[in-house]
């Protein structure tokens, strides 16, 4: 017996002994790939080094974030930067011997045996382990072996890997860094990962103000994102928050009043999902994506992933109030296009007589038509069936958005009646862009009107013009006759004349000087000053100023015939604020890496394109706008807080058939530019009472500027043009000198005394 007893001892040892020996070389085994069995692990340097996604932000030049890029949208914060609370649901929640185990609890494994026996499918993974399945996708492709595809050695592989994972992270981190890392690298649903976003995204707060509730609520979501989502199942969510809150009362991290208190509190969310049509500057996060990625491709850096900081010269204030301004003019001036249409369609020919087909035709060029084109093989009655039939789908109104039933015919007749709108605003001493609207709500209209659209400028093209006038010995007083001008050319062997109108058909005979001409945008002066200079000369000048569009050296060019952009428009006027110096507009200062470390500053591009006295003269015409009798500027006055010690000039534009309402204005450290009009040419006003860039335009620049003003913390100040370094050489004093070559001994600056009184009491 003893002999029998003393063998089941010894093969008891044996037994055990070659367990041990098995487990650790198993272990062995699986932490050095045998024989590329097992898959590989995260080596010693990655562990110490690890990298995940995280969203690179842009700030505006008052370090307000505007707008992230990311696949994954994570953003990181310290452990100091984290609420009690939510540590402590965290804990109490995941893993209550946190503080205790160097990555593995033992105690939790062996009893999810008893778990399991009972029906409950609670994990026991550690938070060090899912920390480890977070970082390194332990269970994805990379770190796959031969034996991964064998149903449950897998399973039983991938929780090894864990296991060693976790050690050697309790080994590099502290308990604070690997919760802090948790934290951050957990998916919360809703696009929101990681603490930071989610905190955000459900209750618009901070990690660090989390309430106890509010923390219990996204501790909850971590077993199962979608199916504890408070949006998705409220009533799921409910319930594991309070699951959440029992298991905080049951480790003493709350008392049984909290407890009873909490539980019977609703869920109390400020939801919202960080996209690119929320938040500001919408149009311009989106309209620099592309400039992003190039850069970032030819600099060896993933924008999607890096967690980059830029820095855009948008300063968040100016951008709203630019923002604001645009919504509430246009609110205004979409309710004068509907009664002006009196219920009949906005698409019009020259005779403004509706174009037959118009709908038809935009419709043909949709996602849906062409679909549908394939679908039914080019079948029309088919395709108009469908695009016909009613179907449920969210519109835009100035209202808010409206859930309705609508066929897509109707859809396009609906959009194609709602009139767009773009601004830029510039500093011109440093071409810093300091607010850019693209149009009048990015998430139903993407197609942006600053710089991807060009439309024909009208008289905002005029200044042109006169520059090359000025700049080739003409004065402002410098006095011409409106009359008709004509123009011969020839076209497909046939002699031909034109004569540009004006504005109101009629030719006043009367002699005005150059300043008045541009003041009251007089077509048939700046026709004759366009003969006299001939249109290359002043498409030469327009390049100098940075116009890059496509511009054709014919008469009709004095009248803005050729298409160029908000963007470029607006940097060609900034030149004249600059002293003659032109400045590329420029949306980015500085771009740094995760850390903080600069990678790139960016220098604006300049070269001096005229002289400073030619610029100086150039904002003297551009103020007579304002001063001269009938500018075409003097809406301005509507906007007293525009006025007091401070300089303003600006143009009005406006195309024939009124499809394009311009205004650029500018003072001596903002030049902005609007425009309005719908997204096809032909849908406008039909009358010159609404359809002029005085009326379409004008007005948002003088409510944004009034906000401007108004706020003493922007740093943008009223203030009057800078002056010449040398005297003037020629006579501005029109009173005094009329024509041109007389009298160049005088640099006052003559304002219609009326007009000079109205700004001194305004």
């Amino acid at each position: 017996m003893q002999k029998i007893w003393g063998f089941l001892i010894k093969i008891t040892w044996i037994g055990f002994i070659s367990g041990i020996l098995l487990l650790f070389s198993y272990v062995w085994a699986v932490k050095n790939d045998l024989w590329g069995l097992f898959g590989g692990m995260p080596t010693l340097e990655t562990l110490e080094n690890p990298k995940s996604e995280l969203a690179s932000e842009l700030y505006s030049s008052d370090y307000v974030l505007l707008g992230k890029y990311f696949r994954y949208n994570r953003t990181p914060v310290t452990y100091e930067e984290i609420s009690p609370n939510l540590i402590n649901a965290l804990i109490a929640t995941e893993d209550i011997r946190f503080e205790e185990h160097s990555g593995i609890d033992f105690k939790g494994t062996l009893a999810i045996i008893y778990y399991k026996l009972k029906g409950d499918k609670r994990g026991s993974s550690t938070i060090t382990q899912q920390l480890a399945k977070n970082l390194f996708e332990t269970r994805g492709n990379a770190y796959k072996g031969s034996l991964s595809e064998v149903k449950g050695i897998r399973t039983l592989i991938v929780k090894t890997k864990e296991w060693i994972t976790a050690i050697k992270l309790e080994n590099s981190y502290t308990k604070k860094e690997i919760i802090t890392m948790y934290l951050n690298t957990v998916d919360f649903g809703s696009n929101a990962y990681g603490i930071q976003v989610a905190a955000k995204t459900f209750f618009d707060t901070t990690p660090s103000k989390l309430k106890v509730q509010e923390a219990a609520v996204l501790v909850g979501l971590l077993k199962a994102p979608t199916y504890y989502s408070p949006i998705l199942n409220p009533e799921n969510s409910l319930n594991r928050r309070n699951t959440v809150l029992e298991q905080m009362y049951k480790y003493k991290y709350i008392g049984n009043d909290e407890l009873e208190n909490y539980k019977n509190k609703p869920i109390e969310l400020k939801y919202k999902v960080d996209n690119h049509n929320t938040g500001l500057a919408t149009y311009f996060r989106s309209e620099i994506l592309d400039f992003l990625l190039k850069w970032s491709k030819d600099n060896g850096y993933d924008l999607f992933s890096d967690g980059l900081k830029i820095y855009a010269t948008i300063d968040s204030r100016v951008q709203k109030y630019a923002e604001d301004a645009m919504e509430k003019h246009m609110k205004f001036i979409q309710a004068r296009f509907y009664e002006a249409l009196h219920g009949g369609p906005a698409w019009v020919d020259e005779n403004m007589k509706e174009i037959p087909g118009f709908i038809e035709n935009v419709a043909r060029r949709t996602e849906r038509y062409k679909l549908l084109s394939i679908k039914y093989h080019g079948n029309k009655d088919s395709i108009t069936y469908y695009m016909s039939k009613k179907i449920r789908m969210r519109i835009f109104s100035w209202k808010g958005d409206i859930d309705t039933l609508m066929s897509p015919f109707d859809s396009i007749r609906y959009y194609k009646k709602i009139l767009q709108a773009g601004l830029m605003s510039v500093d011109p001493k440093n071409g810093h862009i300091k607010a850019w609207v693209g149009g009048i709500n990015h998430k139903f209209f993407k197609y942006d009107h600053v710089r991807q659209s060009k439309r024909q400028p009208g008289s905002t093209f005029k200044p042109f013009v006169y520059l090359a006038a000025i700049d080739n010995g003409y004065s402002p007083c410098y006095q011409v006759q409106d009359i008709p001008v004509t123009f011969q050319y020839t076209l497909d062997g046939e002699n031909k004349t034109w004569t540009p109108k004006n504005s109101e058909d009629e030719y006043t005979g009367e002699s005005f000087t150059v300043r008045q001409a541009m003041a009251r945008s007089i077509n048939s002066i700046t026709a004759y000053l366009i003969k006299q200079l001939g249109p290359q000369r002043v498409v030469d000048y327009a390049r100098r100023l940075g116009i890059t569009s496509t511009l054709e050296a014919v008469p009709a060019l004095c009248l803005g015939s050729s298409d160029v952009s908000l963007y470029e428009l607006v940097g060609a006027y900034a030149t004249f604020a600059n002293s003659g110096t032109y400045t590329e507009p420029q949306f980015i200062t500085r771009i740094e890496d995760k850390n903080g470390n600069l990678i790139k500053e960016f220098i604006p591009t300049n070269h001096e394109a005229i002289s400073e006295e030619t610029a100086y003269i150039m904002l003297h015409m551009l103020k007579g706008g304002l001063e001269e009798k009938k500018g075409t500027s003097q809406g301005l006055f509507r906007y007293p807080g525009l006025f007091g010690g401070n300089e303003i000039g600006g143009k009005t534009g406006t195309t024939s058939n009124y499809s394009d309402g311009w205004y650029v204005g500018v003072t001596s450290n903002l030049v902005t530019g609007i425009w309005v009009g719908g997204d096809d040419r032909s849908i406008h006003f039909h009358t010159y009472t609404y359809g002029q860039g005085a009326k379409l335009a004008l007005p948002i620049f003088g409510l944004f500027m009034e906000k401007v003003y108004a706020d003493t913390t922007c740093g943008i100040k009223k203030g009057f043009f800078t002056r010449p370094s040398k005297p003037l050489s020629i006579q501005l004093d029109c009173s005094k000198y009329s024509q041109k070559g007389e009298g160049a001994d005088s640099s006052e600056l003559y304002i219609n005394p009326k007009h000079s009184d109205l700004l001194n009491d305004l």
